[in-house]
């Protein structure tokens, strides 16, 4: 058998101590329904902010069921302040999908998880694995910076993920689905309360001993100059969420498009017109509703 790799076993031991008891993980997760509104509801926002959308959302939605049954209006409500409100439109599409094609459950394959709406290969490969136990490759912002880290000795991953990098991830995941997956979420864990972007904490990281990062005395990020950053004041995203918090009050009534495009005219109706687009509001003439 194909020796571990020198990280998994201090990562393992230092989370079976330290995991935070999340409601959609380990043995007494609510199935794989609940991982993946966990994992949908997880990309791009905090853990703090998901605990009580997604304790919500399994109360009123349980099942696939559920959802695909249920108003577009009423899951947008309920998606609230999450941000990126389309990915609650994709859950929907893929609730409605797991009822006609899968008989309601959701799939165990990595491959098919990806014909999902909005389920990419990040998603797939994390439903898989904490919801299904296989042994997949699991690559979060979190893992690629533990493993750029304690691997690589740089202080931030490549700007976008390389056949490389997911070849040398492939090599530490160990060949037992069961470790594999229980290695996927401790990694991702280390990454997200120890061994942050800022604010480290090498003192209380398992693998601190082993980091080649530490080792050569914590080097810069040398691709710093090639990380697209945004701000957020006056984005057209900004603005989006300022009009869809506005139709989410009126609980899908329509509201006067008058009343969305107050200073900023000219962004407004882009924000408008990309909204109707994407399917999150419906145009009644001079008035804006969910749909």
């Amino acid at each position: 058998m194909e020796p571990m790799n020198p990280l998994v076993n201090p990562v393992l031991n230092w989370y079976h101590m330290h995991a935070r008891a999340l409601p959609w993980r380990g043995e007494s997760h609510p199935g794989a329904w609940g991982v993946l509104v966990s994992e949908i509801m997880l990309a791009q926002t905090p853990v703090s902010r998901v605990l009580p959308y997604w304790e919500s959302w399994m109360t009123r939605w349980p099942h696939p069921r559920d959802l695909a049954e249920a108003q577009v209006s009423d899951v947008l409500v309920a998606w609230g302040t999450l941000g990126y409100p389309r990915r609650a439109l994709r859950l929907k599409e893929a609730a409605v999908m797991i009822c006609e094609q899968y008989a309601g459950e959701v799939p165990d394959d990595q491959a098919l998880l990806r014909t999902l709406p909005g389920i990419g290969e990040y998603t797939a490969a994390a439903v898989a694995a904490f919801a299904f136990g296989r042994r997949t490759v699991v690559l979060d912002t979190n893992v690629r910076r533990v493993l750029a880290r304690a691997d690589a000795g740089e202080a931030l991953p490549l700007p976008h993920l390389t056949s490389a990098e997911r070849a040398v991830a492939d090599s530490i995941v160990p060949i037992d689905p069961a470790q594999a997956a229980l290695w996927n979420q401790a990694v991702m864990e280390l990454g997200a309360i120890v061994c942050k972007a800022r604010d480290w904490d090498c003192a209380a990281c398992p693998i601190a001993d082993l980091c080649e990062w530490r080792k050569a005395d914590y080097p810069g990020d040398v691709y710093a100059g090639k990380r697209r950053t945004q701000g957020w004041e006056g984005t057209n995203r900004q603005v989006r969420g300022q009009i869809m918090a506005i139709l989410r009050e009126a609980e899908g009534e329509a509201v006067p498009i008058a009343a969305l495009t107050t200073a900023q005219q000219s962004a407004a109706v882009r924000a408008i017109n990309g909204l109707v687009a994407d399917g999150l509001a419906v145009r009644e003439g001079e008035a804006l509703r969910l749909p």
